[in-house]
């Protein structure tokens, strides 16, 4: 009598982080960034203001226009070296296309209305749907145009045909001003995101595994 074929069992996949090191400390470092360039940025603009207003002192960073305007410059550094890396590492590994790509209008307005409905599932993080590869595709323009109109304001002469291209010294302050609305309202609808799924907080604090 024959001995029954030994059975061979396939190897076990190792999961995989859909939220590697090197994502979890960008993203971060970017909201910290972030923060402290928003908050600054508003001291800085209450020195003279744009529109008809002013921002509340207490949420201001600088506590005077030199001090915002070294705390702007601190920030405004870390974000353009951590969002260079980010994109740069997204692009050459291939992730960009795999996270962020396709994206249609009607893949868009479906999942917009599956959001508004309750529906979108939010099983696997690690997949970004229609909606999240828009939003965070518009952040990275953004940040790219808040970047350009900075330099401008700090560097006019330096920068003539960006200064050009933005349509003067006065255009590139509206440029500035609503790139950085934009950014903090996106900040606001993804907080409120985050409130209503709360493991993607902990999986961008601790990663999340996945099976490869």
């Amino acid at each position: 009598m024959q001995a029954a074929p030994e059975t061979t069992r396939a190897a076990p996949v190792a999961p995989q982080s859909s939220h590697p090191a090197w994502l979890r400390l960008a993203h971060w470092l970017n909201a910290l960034a972030v923060l402290v360039m928003v908050t600054s940025g508003w001291r800085i603009y209450n020195a003279s203001p744009l529109y008809e207003f002013n921002f509340p002192t207490s949420i201001t960073l600088g506590g005077w226009l030199g001090g915002a305007l070294q705390w702007h410059f601190a920030a405004m550094w870390m974000l353009v070296v951590v969002s260079l890396f980010y994109v740069l590492f997204n692009l050459f590994s291939g992730r960009l296309s795999r996270r962020f790509f396709p994206v249609s209008p009607k893949g868009f307005v479906h999942d917009l209305w599956s959001a508004l409905r309750g529906r979108l599932g939010h099983d696997d993080i690690s997949h970004y749907n229609h909606v999240q590869r828009v939003a965070y595709l518009f952040v990275m323009l953004d940040i790219t145009v808040l970047v350009i109109s900075g330099l401008v304001l700090w560097k006019s002469v330096q920068f003539p045909l960006l200064r050009e291209l933005l349509g003067g010294y006065d255009s590139a302050r509206h440029v500035h001003f609503i790139a950085m609305s934009l950014l903090v309202a996106f900040i606001a609808v993804h907080l409120v995101m985050v409130a209503l799924v709360p493991k993607t907080l902990l999986a961008m604090i601790v990663g999340h595994k996945e099976r490869a």
